[in-house]
């Protein structure tokens, strides 16, 4: 008999690499089912972009509501959901936020934000942080630095990018204080001895790192940069894909910083598994870009458009419990750390938690996180993996989850941890 496992070998580019080889028929909420009817947690939300869950009905209904109307129009004519969408989300984005160019994906609006950068500034030069995920197609995986397999085979990839560190605490054995002290002396150096400041056209940067291991800036941190964009007149691009529309806690994670990118890039849960990205600038910037300097066949998408409008109304009803969520799974995770030697750190904000799993010595367990997952697959979780090690678990379940599947998918980790450390 030949299985869907079989026909996907057979006609899909092996490049593409899959966490499991489970089937997956029907997803619900926090729940997903597969072809033999057993249910599933879902705390991988498609990498983090099913921030309401499978299916949440308010957006599908606005998606079938559209998708009976309209389902595209490109640039030829105007329609109503893209004015919908981009007014809700302006609506709660950073104050410094008042245009949206719409795209496809968080790679597109990643390229998208630095061609903006260099056409609106007049300088060339792009400084990304040491761990950073931007994308992997040829222009967003010269700025992506979480593994060096992203970028291997791909070379010459674009010039004039600067890496600098980014504050990695616990795996530089030191304060967060210290680690910040070290990565702006760094940065600083670098403008002394590699590229002068004039240079620059922005910084981009994730104010919690996701793929290079879930490491959240500190406020001081984001200050220090923010001063040092303002000082020198270098754009501040922030990278939002995985940890906007509620991931950790706010709408943005800039606004828990209190901090105002000159360029906002969206992506993943902001039409919660419908293609759609986007990148947000101020009416100053954005009269900059001239029309046709930039553009999008399938951007802005109408079905897309109606869900991301639904989907911003959802998740302000829904946003409030991340903290009480949060803080559940932080104590739990917190117990589970001095119940389990794997555990060496837990990091995060809101539901963006990292879980790194070393050895003794503390250094990264890189076999820990293939055990796990499996045994949780097994018990009827998915759980996704990150880090330059893969050694530390993503911990993002849907938003809205209840506190009882909360508790049971994390009951599932513990199971798990017990049985690699017997």
């Amino acid at each position: 008999m030949t299985t869907l496992s079989d026909r996907l070998h057979e006609v899909i580019a092996p490049v593409i690499a899959y966490d499991s080889q489970i089937e997956i028929v029907e997803g619900d909420g926090s729940w997903v089912t597969d072809v033999d009817g057993k249910r599933y947690l879902d705390f991988a939300c498609g990498i983090a972009v099913t921030n309401l869950g499978h299916r949440p009905p308010t957006l599908e209904a606005a998606a079938q509501e559209q998708l009976s109307r309209l389902w595209h129009a490109g640039g030829s004519f105007l329609f109503e959901s893209r004015a919908d969408a981009a007014e809700k989300i302006i609506d709660v984005a950073p104050d410094s936020i008042d245009q949206i160019f719409f795209m496809n994906s968080g790679a597109e609006a990643v390229e998208a934000s630095v061609k903006l950068a260099k056409k609106t500034s007049g300088r060339q030069g792009v400084i990304v942080f040491r761990g950073g995920f931007h994308g992997r197609t040829m222009g967003s995986v010269s700025f992506t630095t979480s593994r060096s397999k992203y970028r291997s085979g791909y070379h010459p990839i674009l010039p004039s990018v600067f890496v600098a560190p980014f504050p990695h605490p616990y795996r530089w054995g030191m304060s967060q204080e210290d680690a910040n002290a070290y990565a702006l002396n760094e940065l600083r150096l670098m403008f002394k001895h590699e590229v002068m400041p004039n240079e620059i056209a922005a910084f981009l940067f994730e104010p919690l790192q996701g793929e290079g291991g879930y490491y959240p800036a500190s406020r001081e941190f984001m200050q220090a940069i923010r001063d040092l964009a303002d000082e020198h007149g270098i754009l501040m691009i922030v990278d939002e894909v995985q940890t906007g529309f509620g991931r950790t806690g706010e709408f943005f994670t800039s606004q828990i910083y209190g901090i105002d990118p000159d360029i906002l890039v969206m992506g993943k849960a902001i039409a919660n598994g419908l293609p759609l990205s986007a990148i947000g600038a101020s009416r100053e910037i954005f009269a900059k870009w001239e029309p046709g300097s930039h553009g999008s066949t399938f951007g802005g998408n109408p079905v897309s458009c109606a869900a991301a409008a639904a989907g911003v109304d959802e998740l302000k009803k829904v946003i409030p419990g991340v903290a009480q969520r949060s803080d559940l799974a932080f104590t739990r995770f917190g117990d589970l750390q001095e119940k389990h030697p794997t555990i060496g750190d837990v990091r995060g904000l809101g539901l963006m938690i990292g879980v790194e799993l070393v050895k003794q010595n503390r250094e990264p367990d890189s076999e820990a996180f293939a055990v796990l997952s499996a045994q949780a697959q097994k018990d009827g979780l998915f759980i996704l993996g990150c880090g330059p090690d893969n050694n530390v678990i993503r911990f993002v379940p849907p938003l809205n989850i209840s506190l009882d599947d909360l508790e049971m998918g994390i009951d599932i980790l513990d199971n798990a941890l017990s049985v690699y450390e017997a």
